[in-house]
């Protein structure tokens, strides 16, 4: 004999499918609105598609206190469906929570395939079973199939401050993970996602998109050995972009901001003789602005380099002649080997120079505090 529970969901499904016939924009069923969020862990794409019930029922009736354990009930239950057997809550309303990962991740700890995933959970008191299943078309939990599960995670609920509406929501977020967060009522199912190869993934894209229109763009290409200059990985692949970007034919540009990446890889990879030949070469393109050698003297400062920044200094002096940012460059190089009262005189020229007033006071200050003989950090 079917219980009061099992007819109601069986009239809820008659009456969802009623309203929501395909091909046809009508209201859902039970005013459980649709909603979808999505959350990019790195390169990866995490979207949870749901049906979002409220705590008050469709006639205002408020039933909280009554979610957990009673309308969404603990354990499995026979929905009257599927030769009786029992199954999981479908993680919202109406049709199937779908749980979409582009690239492979980790759930708990457990890796999960990219894919499309219909997301089922087993509620209790003090622990919850998350599932992945394969079937992400189902209708609801009525007819799933433990046999297509992808994937079982153990969760333990937390309290959490009342949500009306249930809602899925990424609360932490890290560069190579994130916490997807189911909440209603008073309660939090928390779910952490990782990506544990999030630099291959990176790379992978990258060498199947410049294959595409960027493997026509000379930035392209310095782009892509750039990040992994920064990520410290693939410094093979970067190291051919970046000689790509110089002499791709038709393509290939040669110039300090493609010069300078290549430098960056070869020093990356502890080839530092290398490297430093090509900064030169670098430094005296005829087409390298003095900005661009003011930053790289700047650079050098910071790896504590500091002879050699002052040479690059006096390098952008010759080339560029008395102008702003040329004196700024020389101020600081001439402080950072200790010479206070040369680096005073260029950073009084460079104040008079500025071309906006932030400039001209951050240089006037540094003037003055280089002529009372100390150093000026800004």
């Amino acid at each position: 004999m079917r219980t009061l529970l099992q007819i109601s969901l069986a009239l809820s499904l008659s009456g969802s499918l009623s309203a929501q016939f395909p091909g046809l924009t009508l209201p859902p069923s039970g005013n459980n609105q649709k909603a979808s969020v999505t959350q990019f862990i790195g390169p990866v794409k995490v979207t949870i598609d749901y049906s979002s019930p409220a705590v008050h029922g469709p006639g205002g009736k408020d039933r909280r206190g009554q979610i957990w354990g009673k309308l969404v009930p603990y354990g499995v239950t026979d929905l009257g469906f599927h030769g009786g057997k029992p199954s999981p809550w479908r993680g919202g309303a109406n049709e199937n929570t779908i749980f979409t990962v582009s690239d492979p991740v980790t759930i708990e700890g457990q890796p999960l395939a990219a894919g499309q995933y219909g997301l089922h959970l087993i509620a209790g008191p003090d622990e919850w079973t998350v599932i992945f299943s394969k079937n992400a078309s189902a209708w609801g939990s009525f007819f799933y199939d433990e046999s297509q599960d992808a994937l079982r995670v153990k969760i333990k609920p937390a309290k959490h401050e009342y949500r009306e509406w249930l809602t899925y929501e990424f609360t932490a977020r890290r560069p190579a993970e994130a916490t997807a967060e189911l909440q209603w009522e008073e309660l939090a199912v928390p779910l952490n996602i990782k990506v544990d190869n999030v630099n291959e993934i990176y790379v992978t894209k990258l060498r199947q998109e410049l294959t595409g229109a960027g493997g026509f763009n000379p930035q392209a290409y310095d782009a892509a050995a750039q990040f992994c200059v920064q990520a410290g990985t693939h410094l093979e692949d970067a190291l051919n972009w970046a000689d790509l970007a110089i002499k791709m034919p038709f393509v290939g540009q040669t110039n300090f901001d493609t010069l300078s990446t290549k430098a960056q890889v070869l020093l990356k990879m502890g080839r530092d003789a290398e490297a430093q030949t090509i900064m030169q070469t670098a430094v005296h393109d005829p087409t390298t602005t003095s900005l661009q050698i003011h930053q790289y003297g700047r650079q050098l400062i910071a790896a504590k380099k500091n002879r050699e920044a002052l040479e690059i200094f006096k390098l952008n002096a010759e080339r560029h002649g008395d102008a702003w940012p040329v004196n700024v460059g020389l101020a600081r190089g001439y402080m950072a080997v200790g010479d206070y009262k040369k680096a005073a005189e260029y950073a009084q020229k460079a104040a008079a120079q500025a071309p906006d007033d932030q400039n001209r006071q951050n240089l006037e200050a540094m003037a003055k505090s280089l002529a009372e003989g100390k150093p000026y950090d800004n």
